[in-house]
């Protein structure tokens, strides 16, 4: 069953691609002649402020992002991001078009100077090293005229540059009205470091049990319509299923372990072309391991030498021990049982060595800077050789600061390496020398002064492994458990919920599943599932087999969440606590009204306590919290004076101001008004766009094709 499952799941995305490149055209660019400006065929998977966005375009920028982003990404991963994409290029291609900003071919070739992947490709410098605009145009033609693969890529990139390009000039446009002035500077410079210090008493809102405060369903709804911005929903579902896995059974994992075992041993059969009885070596007996894993094992021979960290850590000190021709298992490592011969041993077959490089120019890989002869570079060596074998000396400080090789940054480390790795001088000095050596080498590619850092034996261990599979009859009775299951809740005799603690299943519940929601809880990827739960013939209560890796899963959607305010029920999570801190305020004020700051705090068995060098930048009292409204209340008061009760996030304040302390006077301003712009700045891209993007008419068909 699994085995053909995979073949449907491949067959399907098979057909998907054929048809995906079916959709696919050849697009035009700003250095062609070509027109882009097509016709858009068939239906849209969006429509943004009326435009449409062709699904047929859409498809094939899917499949091209497909194949960047290779198996690194899943499908409706990819689909979103394109989909996201070409809705901005849409909000914002509107807005190009109302202020008449176009890109010219030269202005591409400006933006593409900018970019390293170009601007610092050797293939495109000149002899000075200066991005050469004909070498590039060059390369295109190119491509145009012998790689037409790439040239249709090249068309992608360069329609991506053209509405970076765009975009660019656009904000830069909005970010040249962001002006700030010298005024504006000197507030922000107050607001962080005008303080201001305060007695107060805090009656906490936990003072009041919850318990004690009603709140009706009323007034729940009242609140969510005075704040309906706060409290939009999305179509959403909520669904439980129970997931019938097919899994080894306890008889499968025995069976498995015995044709283990049963491989170890030789074993006499007849052999059709000598006709007669051959005997045939087992793994332990046999004399090309190669081969007989090749045969017999479900993971091929493993040639490489590992030291005892790399091994099973639940038998690497088993293993280990074992004598050259030795056999340790069956042992269950995972999904396979296993057994493990010794097959050879190396002592101190790996080493682990730091290394300061000191390069002249000329040697192998020096850079550009590089500019020592090899006397001078030897004499370098000489005195760090002498500076490392020092008592006190530091040899990760010496290498960071005098190595020419790119394991500088790490201290000069270069990790374990098995013999045979490094060049042979290197490799030399390092498996014949005791670890804590330290010595000077030549090579092509300069003196090393090397430091012998660890050494480990490694071991080179041939496993005959058998995979942990489910036996066809333990999928067969997966499958009638998971048809009987499905079919008496259908029947609906008892609940979903009843049936399956009847039969000891795991219900799992899923809840606010979105249209275009891919993964699932427990499930991974299962874009079926939620196709199903917003059809527009699923009801609540309907109940659905699907087919999933490994197994089958038998849902039933439980709630229906239309687009538009949340209920009561399901805004009452966020509104009871906003409304029982009011009504604690509001009881707490009148239970302390008329009193002064001393009364108060004896009468709720409190103290006074004090705070100082409050900010407005960082509202914070300490024992308290953030109280930006205390602290606003008190910037508002005169030392000496008292305020009225003051309703914070943690609890209802009475304070009152000690002492206020003005920021020093600047001569000038301009760093905090040039600070305040360059923070505005920042946020113009996002910020523009998420306001466009607020104000448009979108509507989304996604889930229509996918």
């Amino acid at each position: 069953m699994a085995i053909l499952e995979n073949i449907r799941k491949r067959t399907t995305v098979l057909i998907l691609i054929i048809g995906l490149a079916l959709f696919a055209f050849v697009i035009s660019g700003v250095f062609t002649k070509n027109n882009m400006s097509g016709g858009k065929i068939g239906s849209s998977v969006a429509e943004v402020n009326g435009d449409e966005i062709s699904i047929d375009d859409f498809r094939r920028k899917v499949e091209v992002a497909s194949n960047r982003y290779g198996s690194s990404g899943s499908s409706m991963m990819v689909v979103n991001q394109v989909y996201d994409q070409e809705v901005r290029n849409a909000i914002l291609g509107q807005q190009y078009e109302d202020l008449g900003i176009d890109i010219e071919k030269d202005q591409i070739m400006n933006y593409i100077k900018t970019i390293p992947a170009y601007n610092q490709n050797p293939q495109f410098m000149d002899e000075n090293g200066i991005f050469d605009e004909n070498k590039f145009l060059d390369f295109i033609a190119e491509l145009k005229a012998n790689s037409p693969s790439q040239y249709n890529l090249w068309l992608q990139d360069e329609q991506s540059i053209i509405q970076n390009a765009k975009q660019q000039t656009y904000f830069n446009l909005v970010k040249a009205g962001l002006g700030v002035t010298l005024k504006e500077g000197e507030l922000d410079y107050k607001l962080a470091n005008d303080k201001v210090d305060i007695k107060y008493v805090r009656v906490p809102y936990t003072s009041i049990a919850d318990s004690t405060i009603a709140i009706s369903k009323s007034e729940i709804q009242s609140y969510i319509k005075e704040h309906k911005e706060e409290f939009k929903q999305e179509d959403a579902r909520d669904i439980q299923y129970v997931y019938f896995e097919e899994k080894a059974s306890v008889e499968d994992v025995e069976a498995v372990r015995q044709e283990t075992i049963k491989l170890l041993d030789d074993t006499v059969e007849y052999r059709k072309d000598t006709d007669r009885m051959d005997t045939i070596p087992g793994f332990r007996n046999t004399k090309d391991v190669e081969d007989f894993l090749d045969r017999k094992s479900d993971i091929k021979y493993d040639t490489i030498y590992r030291a005892k960290k790399d091994l099973p850590t639940n038998v690497a000190d088993t293993l280990v021990a074992l004598q050259v021709g030795e056999i340790f298992g069956p042992y269950r490592d995972g999904d396979y049982f296993k057994v493990s011969k010794m097959i050879d041993k190396k002592i101190n077959g790996s080493a682990k060595a730091s290394h300061i490089l000191i390069s002249w120019k000329g040697s192998q890989s020096a850079g550009e800077n590089i500019t020592r002869t090899k006397k001078e570079a030897e004499a370098k060596a000489k005195e760090l050789l002498a500076e490392a074998r020092k008592k006190d000396a530091v040899f990760v400080q010496l290498a960071r600061d005098n190595s020419d090789g790119p394991s500088a940054p790490k201290g000069g480390d270069l990790g374990y390496f098995q013999e045979g790795a490094m060049v042979t001088t290197f490799n030399d000095f390092v498996f014949g020398n005791k670890v804590g050596t330290i010595g000077l080498v030549e090579t092509d590619f300069g003196f090393h002064v090397i430091k012998i850092d660890d050494k480990q034996d490694v071991y080179r261990i041939a496993t005959l492994a058998r995979e942990i599979e489910p036996s066809e009859s333990t999928i067969n009775n997966l499958f009638q458990d998971a048809t009987k299951f499905e079919m008496d809740a259908i029947a609906g005799d008892k609940s979903y919920a009843d049936l399956a603690k009847e039969n000891d299943y795991q219900v799992r519940p899923v809840n606010k599943i979105k249209v275009m929601d891919e993964s699932l809880p427990g499930l991974g990827s299962q874009r079926s599932i939620v196709q199903w739960a917003f059809k527009e013939d699923t009801e609540v209560g309907d109940i659905k087999r699907f087919s999933v890796n490994n197994g089958y899963v038998i849902a039933q959607m439980t709630a229906q969440y239309e687009e538009g305010l949340k209920s009561v029920e399901d805004a009452s999570v966020t509104v009871l606590p906003i409304l029982r801190k009011e009504r604690k305020a509001e009881q707490i004020i009148a239970a302390n009204k008329g009193k002064s700051m001393e009364e108060v705090a004896k009468d709720n068995s409190l103290s006074v306590s004090n705070a100082s060098a409050l900010t407005v930048k960082a509202p914070t009292i300490p024992g308290a919290g953030r109280e930006p409204a205390v602290v606003g209340t008190a910037f508002a008061m005169k030392v000496g004076d008292t305020s009225d009760f003051i309703k914070g996030e943690t609890g209802v304040y009475l304070i009152s101001v000690t002492n206020k302390q003005d920021a020093p006077k600047l001569d000038n301003y301009s760093t905090f008004a040039n600070a305040v712009k360059n923070s505005n700045a920042a946020r113009v891209n996002t910020a523009v766009y998420n306001a466009l993007k607020n104000v448009s008419d979108i509507e989304d068909n996604r889930s229509i094709f996918y």
